[in-house]
């Protein structure tokens, strides 16, 4: 069974449940390495995982329901045929010539639009829950096929673990296994559609940016790290200045190794020695700001 699904049996009903935790994609470098004539970004990056995120249940249903609980449930509509959850249920039980039947339940911790991938990571873990709990036989390639149909994201977040993004986001390459490093993320709590950063992005393209050997502890990656970037900063902090004062904030801390916005913002994130550390720093910044969302865990390695 993958790592992040848990399969109980609830006492109540004696019915099988299935959960799985969707974490939070942090692209660790994001370089910008041209355009296709149909307009989307190509792209060269390392996208890591964090022990932060949702959580998804499954559950058998007589038709698809989705209920939506946790501190961020009030920005999303669970009755929203556009939710991506719904949507990978949808396209799911289309591929398997099967009607859409379970219920979901999301806890949403990670905030919207917020280039953590939250979005992404949830129809990846119901894509991985609903094909165990209907009993689909689909390989990892046929479910992330389906996965790309939803979103550039989905497929990394699928495979979950540290991985090379190149293309437009669909093409991935095994990344070598992290060092242990803690992390801290922070929001200012305002969300940043990912169109609008790209289509403020503006200036040179870059080249691409992988390196090996994967550096063996946390202070070298972060020392690594600093001669990438993520290129579409500038756009983000153009339209949300707010971004800048994460950014500072985040660099000063104690600790602090490196600090760089994840994705398209607004979210940045700052990588510390360890997990402990990265908690210091999260209640550090919480009593300097106190209405931003932040959240301390570690890297997946």
């Amino acid at each position: 069974m993958d790592a992040l699904l848990v399969e109980r049996l609830d006492r109540t009903t004696r019915r099988m449940r299935l959960l799985a935790f969707a974490p939070a994609k942090v692209n660790l470098y994001l370089h910008v390495t041209g355009r296709r004539a149909d307009g989307y970004h190509l792209l060269d990056g390392l996208v890591a995982f964090a022990d932060i995120g949702d959580r998804l249940e499954a559950r058998p249903g007589e038709r698809l329901e989705l209920a939506i609980e946790g501190p961020q449930a009030a920005s999303l509509d669970a009755a929203n045929e556009d939710n991506l959850v719904v949507r990978a249920a949808r396209a799911l039980a289309a591929h398997g010539g099967i009607a859409p039947r379970a219920r979901l339940l999301l806890e949403k911790n990670l905030p919207v639009a917020s280039g953590l991938g939250g979005g992404s990571s949830d129809a990846a873990a119901a894509l991985k829950l609903l094909a165990r709990l209907w009993r689909l036989s689909i390989g990892e390639k046929a479910l992330a096929a389906v996965g790309a149909t939803l979103g550039a994201d989905v497929p990394a977040c699928l495979y979950g673990r540290p991985v090379w993004v190149g293309g437009i986001g669909e093409q991935l390459a095994p990344a070598p296994g992290l060092p242990e490093a803690g992390i801290l993320l922070a929001n200012p709590g305002i969300p940043l559609p990912t169109a609008a950063v790209y289509a403020a992005r503006t200036g040179p393209f870059s080249e691409p940016g992988r390196f090996q050997p994967m550096p063996q502890d946390a202070v070298s990656l972060a020392e690594r790290l600093k001669s990438r970037r993520n290129d579409l900063a500038e756009a983000a902090t153009r339209l949300l200045p707010e971004i800048g004062a994460v950014l500072s904030r985040l660099g000063a801390l104690d600790g602090a190794l490196l600090a760089r916005m994840s994705g398209s913002g607004a979210s940045c994130f700052a990588l510390f020695e360890a997990r402990a550390a990265a908690e210091r720093a999260r209640l550090a910044l919480a009593r300097l700001e106190p209405s931003w969302w932040c959240a301390a865990g570690s890297l997946v390695p």
